[in-house]
């Protein structure tokens, strides 16, 4: 993604925290706490010394078991004067002492934007005798009467999956409720839940809408492994964390290589029948590095990807995006080519690739806005194990229009702090803990909860009597000796509980501090601007207004059977930056771009691929409840029955127009990806990321992967208008028996004349 011209370009300033100015150094200005202007909600949580699918860890944190979230926190608002008020004590949830049937924990609370309420996630239950295995589902929640002298009421929200955890929910600009939820994609219970493409470990499916008044629910973005944290920031969109792993299944690998440990099997489809096949064939993409029998005879290096970046849609799901087309070429410091015997493909490495942006990250967690600084996000890079999310905290300004090409990572902390110490040694100079869970006050004021600890996570204790060596408070920063920020005044005197729950086999019993997590700002903000309208492009409303097709009747067809429309303008044009894939590509007997010397790879094909729920583990005779993703060849019904038939084609595609540009009509809420193929069906370019369409959307990129400054060849991003758009709309046509008259009605500004015949 990043221009090989970028080095051309000067930044005139870098826009960071505002009371965070940065230096050329990289280090914070100095700056001091002072009190704070407004009430922060926050959370306790119980401790849980383990950090693997567990409450505060990094990935599969929204599972409601006791074993992964202790009972006994509860929600809290502390006031500029320092008083505290327990919220959901006050409102008659939770006990102290055992935490039985009543018991409670919460998390994720979000204010809405006239600061007179605020939504949140609550699970409430525990098992009452030792051995007692039992369902409990996060669940949303809504608190008012926080005020200063209010009355406190707690009331569940009405319409949400009952069945599913969902947590992480936030308020969008008309009031509906944005969340993270496990509920599977389309409801089927057979596939609960949904299994990650890394540990094939339970997964939330997504980021979901739902409007409390009529109870509509709707699916804004599919996730194979997972989404987290979403925001509705000040231009309107939804910002959230998304883990990227399109990648085979490394617990099928394991099985091919090391004789069947995890149990791993295709099922014969989606379906709650489906037949338990003895293999566990892939299709997409290509083999992971270790799988050195499958690559053998092949140029392929092998294929890996496991990082968690921040995301954007609309508030309505359509246009889902790294925020801003940034990507790895803008933030990793390393990945691998995809060929080795190509001369112009080589490593990534940050150092040497002219990049603007000199500091590296490896994820981006837990995003928060600054209220004083539109598109500027602070959030936590850490690990993905060992500090329960906790690590460096880290800044970007990626408002929309900004070119990715310009964008910095700003180091608030030190970026030791993203560094485990292992036992036994001292943590390095600078190393004032980890954080997470940032929060930029309407003041400027940086706040975070903190721990002091430099290990990874841990138990002093026994399970029965845990002894957690992480203890996160929440704490204002302040500028260090070295200029970077350090923990500052925590804003409690620390809250502790004597409590015991059986998780269920163990009952066990803490007495000390609990965590303070997921602070948040009370006060009344305008309502950041709402969907916005769907505007085509200048190429392709040209296509359109030839074709004499009204893009709202399309839209709205579409929309009607599950399905959107993708365009691509120039699939032979890619970013300058990028020569981990090829980049010398062309359409036999039509367009090339060549960005260097050597080999060019005539490309025919986009072949898609649908995420299919059909991968299982544990054994075909007792297998795990449900089910992991894989990309199959795009089979959609809907979709291909309304795609035009390609003799020859590679199954699942769409043939590439003589000016580059591919049309095709796919499935929507279902995570999509592709490959650009040769005549003979060979991958030349794969799509390393999934994506997903809404029903009715239209969008167009301008090549195969999107021009940020320059294409390989030094050219700008495609502006032709898509031919392939045009012989689809043609057969889109015939296949509907729509009737069209060209041109615009004479009295309707904008306004089409159209007879649909069905």
């Amino acid at each position: 993604m990043a221009s090989t011209l970028r080095k051309t370009f000067l930044l005139a300033t870098i826009a960071v925290l505002p009371v965070l100015w940065l230096h050329s150094s990289g280090k914070a200005a100095p700056t001091e706490a002072g009190p704070l202007a407004n009430p922060i909600m926050f959370v306790t949580q119980v401790p849980i010394p383990a950090d693997f699918a567990t409450v505060g860890s990094v990935f599969a944190n929204h599972l409601g078991a006791v074993a992964q979230t202790g009972r006994g926190g509860d929600l809290w608002i502390r006031y500029p004067d320092g008083t505290l008020r327990n919220l959901t004590a006050e409102a008659g949830f939770g006990v102290d002492g055992f935490q039985g049937a009543n018991s409670i924990a919460v998390r994720n609370p979000a204010v809405h934007w006239n600061g007179q309420k605020a939504v949140l996630s609550m699970v409430i239950g525990a098992p009452v005798q030792q051995f007692v295995w039992e369902q409990y589902f996060w669940q949303l929640y809504e608190v008012t009467g926080f005020d200063a002298g209010g009355t406190v009421s707690i009331t569940k929200v009405a319409g949400q999956p009952t069945g599913a955890n969902n947590v992480s929910p936030v308020y969008a600009s008309d009031g509906r409720i944005l969340f993270v939820s496990d509920r599977p994609r389309g409801g089927e219970p057979h596939l609960y839940p949904q299994l990650d493409e890394y540990e094939s470990t339970d997964s939330n499916t997504g980021i979901w809408s739902l409007d409390p008044a009529s109870g509509e629910l709707s699916l804004l973005q599919h996730a194979p492994s997972g989404s987290f944290d979403p925001i509705v920031d000040s231009f309107g969109r939804v910002v959230f964390t998304r883990w990227d792993h399109l990648q085979r299944d490394q617990q099928a690998d394991a099985d091919a290589l090391n004789g069947n440990p995890y149990g791993t099997f295709n099922y014969a489809d989606e379906s709650a029948g489906a037949a338990l096949l003895d293999n566990r064939d892939e299709l997409f993409p290509e083999p992971r590095p270790s799988r050195t029998d499958l690559l053998a005879g092949t140029n392929l290096e092998g294929h890996t990807i496991n990082h968690f970046f921040p995301w954007t849609v609309e508030q309505d799901g359509r246009s889902e995006e790294v925020v801003i087309h940034l990507g790895r070429h803008e933030l990793h410091d390393y990945f691998n080519r995809s060929m080795n015997d190509d001369p112009n493909l080589f490593e990534f490495i940050d150092a040497n690739s002219g990049r603007t942006n000199p500091n590296s990250i490896t994820n981006f967690l837990q995003i928060a806005e600054d209220p004083l600084a539109a598109g500027t996000y602070v959030g936590v890079d850490a690990p993905e194990f060992q500090t329960h999310a906790a690590g460096q905290l880290i800044a970007l300004s990626a408002a929309p229009g900004r070119n990715p090409d310009e964008v910095t990572i700003s180091y608030l902390t030190d970026p030791v702090t993203r560094t485990v110490t292992p036992d036994g040694q001292a943590p390095p100079a600078g190393h004032s803990g980890f954080y997470r869970n940032p929060l930029v006050s309407a003041d400027g004021q940086l706040l975070a909860s903190h721990t002091s600890e430099t290990r990874s996570a841990g138990n002093e204790g026994s399970r029965a009597s845990p002894v957690p060596r992480y203890r996160f408070r929440l704490t204002t920063l302040v500028s260090g000796a070295n200029g970077f920020m350090v923990a500052g005044p925590p804003l409690t005197s620390g809250i502790s509980k004597s409590l015991s729950y059986y998780d269920p086999d163990v009952l066990v019993s803490y007495s000390g501090e609990l965590w303070e997590l997921d602070a948040v700002e009370v006060r009344s903000r305008p309502a950041p601007p709402g969907v916005p309208a769907p505007v085509l492009a200048a190429p392709e409303a040209q296509v359109f207004l030839q074709a004499g097709v009204n893009p709202s009747l399309i839209r709205a067809d579409l929309a009607a059977r599950g399905l959107a429309l993708m365009v691509i303008r120039d699939a032979t044009t890619r970013d300058g930056g990028d020569h981990q894939q090829p980049f010398n590509l062309r359409v036999p007997g039509g367009v090339e771009t060549i960005g260097a010397a050597g080999k060019v790879y005539d490309v025919s094909f986009l072949q898609l691929f649908q995420s299919d729920q059909i991968r299982g583990i544990g054994g075909l005779t007792n297998p795990r409840q449900g089910r992991r993703v894989l990309a199959q060849f795009l089979h959609d019904p809907a979709a291909v029955a309304l795609n035009p038939v390609v003799p020859g084609a590679p199954q699942g595609s769409a043939s590439i127009a003589l000016d580059g540009s591919v049309a095709a009509f796919v499935p929507a809420r279902r995570a999509l990806a592709w490959q650009l193929t040769e005549p003979d069906a060979t991958p030349v370019v794969r799509e390393r990321y999934w994506l997903t369409y809404q029903p009715g959307e239209i969008r167009a990129c301008d090549g195969c992967h999107g021009v940020n400054t320059a294409n390989q060849a030094g050219g700008p991003a495609a502006q032709n208008p898509p031919q392939a758009l045009a012989d689809l709309l043609a057969h889109w046509k015939l296949e509907t028996g729509a009737i069209f008259s060209n041109g615009f009605e004479s009295g309707g500004a904008g306004g089409w004349a159209a007879v649909q015949n069905r």
